[in-house]
């Protein structure tokens, strides 16, 4: 089922806004056809390292904002981002239990760090995770923080590992290429809101030579219990430390998407932060970050990490 499909609010991790925002400004009417650039599955980046460092300021990382939605198609349907966390909307959907929703304040993991990039002249922020491959380079995000039906590839994209409050311990490894799955890029399509950036090396190291790398997993076990992590950004939270969630699976019953969902509080620049299979963050990579809805309150959903995004890992992997 592809996201036009869905008849329920639905919006990015990196979208999920306070309150306060989702008042302002008019829906606009989306255009007619997206480009045709969105049948091409990969990218390369143009921006070299110098231009990047010296773009990407403490700064700016800090003001960057979680996108607005995941596209200008969503929006014009009259899809909207969650309420501020803890909050519900009209529809009063039960919440789940509170030891189970809350994110909670972690310690710097060298492997997960915030993804920063440029799209329709707006600088935003994600989440992503170096995860392992043949060129060590290669991390994995959300689709949504790459590609956008409307507004093309993302520029001036990093990774930023273990950011902290502004700082960039290990540096910022720009990307080479980026690879979101094929129906994201054919249509955004929710239920594969996954990609994978290979990043260059920096002073001569790989992104896993530098900061480890974590191992993934492809068409395993649906309803896994979860350790969910990123740097929410929106109200109550400020982006500039880790969060994570704790949780088991559950399908999705509103929208219908192959995805699954575990209680969480994260908002906004949360998308693309690696769930890894069981407790912790040494465990298998098996999803990220990806959407909630405006009916059901402190849920986040992730995609099936299935055949279609190991198809674009692939490909990231062999670059």
């Amino acid at each position: 089922m592809n996201s036009r499909g869905l008849k329920a609010g639905l919006i990015a991790a990196s979208a999920l806004m306070a309150s306060t925002l989702m008042a302002a400004g008019p829906v606009h009417a989306a255009p007619t056809a997206p480009p045709t650039e969105a049948a091409t599955v990969s990218h390369v980046q143009s921006e070299g390292q110098a231009a990047l460092d010296a773009y990407w300021t403490a700064d700016r990382m800090k003001s960057a904002k979680p996108a607005n939605t995941i596209n200008s198609g969503w929006a014009a349907e009259g899809r909207s981002v969650m309420p501020k966390a803890g909050q519900e909307s009209v529809a009063k959907a039960p919440k789940a239990p509170v030891a189970e929703t809350r994110a909670t304040a972690q310690s710097t993991v060298p492997r997960i760090g915030k993804v920063f990039f440029t799209q329709g002249g707006q600088n935003y922020v994600c989440s992503g995770n170096s995860v392992q491959s043949g060129n060590q380079s290669v991390v994995a995000t959300a689709g949504h923080c790459t590609y956008d039906l409307y507004t093309g590839w993302v520029t001036n994209f990093v990774f930023v590992p273990a950011y902290n409050n502004g700082a960039a311990p290990y540096g910022k490894f720009t990307a080479r290429s980026l690879h979101p799955t094929s129906e994201w890029a054919a249509r955004n399509d929710i239920s594969y809101d996954g990609a994978f950036a290979v990043m260059n090396t920096l002073n001569g190291r790989t992104l896993a030579a530098t900061v480890g790398a974590s191992s993934i997993g492809f068409n395993m076990a649906r309803g896994l219990t979860y350790s969910a992590y990123g740097y929410p950004e929106a109200s109550p939270f400020t982006g500039q430390r880790l969060y994570s969630c704790y949780g088991k699976a559950s399908v999705d019953r509103i929208g219908g998407t192959q995805s699954q969902g575990i209680p969480c509080t994260m908002t906004g620049g949360s998308s693309g932060g690696p769930w890894f299979v069981g407790s912790g963050p040494t465990g298998t990579q098996n999803s990220v970050n990806s959407f909630g809805y405006t009916t059901q309150s402190n849920v986040m959903y992730g995609p099936y990490f299935g055949s279609s995004i190991q198809s674009a890992y692939a490909t990231a992997a062999g670059q």
